[in-house]
């Protein structure tokens, strides 16, 4: 439960906690942000990570000086993109056998499922839509790399997706992240960014318990 109650302050309070990242690693906060976007992107047991409020905050700390906005968004672009590549390539090596995989506190079988069936109705776009959506962002490119898509295919639009999500998310914290209102509300905006990217998937699951 402590652990619980500590990620959650974290999350809520990202700002601060990634601002005394900075101020505590200087150059090294890049590689730290790499690593946590490399893993919520590039492994199925890691969609707790923080992704959408990551960027926005980082961004609205770039602006502030504390990092190059030019070096910020190619490192984050960068381990979208990768961690996509690897998440793409376990997928293809795991094949079909994970949908008999049994739900754990370490695998969503559920979001799988959800994500398998996005992907059969919307192809390729589903990589480029689901950056956007937490859980799915994880499993959709796992779920190409089990339905065989071809690389070519599956890199062009990883590219597509990684550019869109980071530049828009980062860009928008760089341009808009210190307003005066927003910073003096930045916990309610972080924990908002949160409910409206968690809000389509709470949508289809209302969708699916009416059906």
């Amino acid at each position: 439960m402590e652990y619980l109650t500590a990620f959650i302050d974290i999350i809520l309070h990202l700002d601060k906690h990634l601002a005394l990242l900075v101020q505590q690693y200087g150059q090294w906060i890049y590689v730290i942000l790499f690593a946590i976007i490399f893993s919520e992107t590039g492994f199925v047991v890691t969609p707790f990570l923080p992704g959408d409020s990551l960027l926005f905050v980082a961004g609205a700390l770039a602006a502030l000086g504390g990092m190059e906005i030019g070096v910020l968004l190619a490192v984050l672009i960068a381990a979208a993109v990768l961690g996509n590549m690897l998440n793409y390539q376990i997928g293809r090596y795991l094949g079909p056998k994970v949908f008999h995989w049994e739900q754990s506190r370490f695998f969503n079988k559920a979001a799988l499922q959800k994500t398998h069936a996005f992907y059969e109705k919307h192809g390729g776009k589903t990589l480029v839509i689901s950056r956007f959506l937490p859980l799915f962002r994880t499993f959709a490119p796992f779920v190409a790399g089990i339905g065989a898509m071809t690389y070519a295919k599956f890199s062009f639009f990883n590219v597509v997706g990684g550019v869109g999500w980071v530049g828009s998310l980062t860009l928008a914290g760089y341009w808009f992240g210190n307003l005066p209102w927003i910073q003096q509300n930045l916990t309610a905006v972080i924990l908002a960014i949160i409910v409206v990217s968690l809000l389509p998937a709470f949508v289809g699951w209302l969708q699916h318990r009416k059906a």
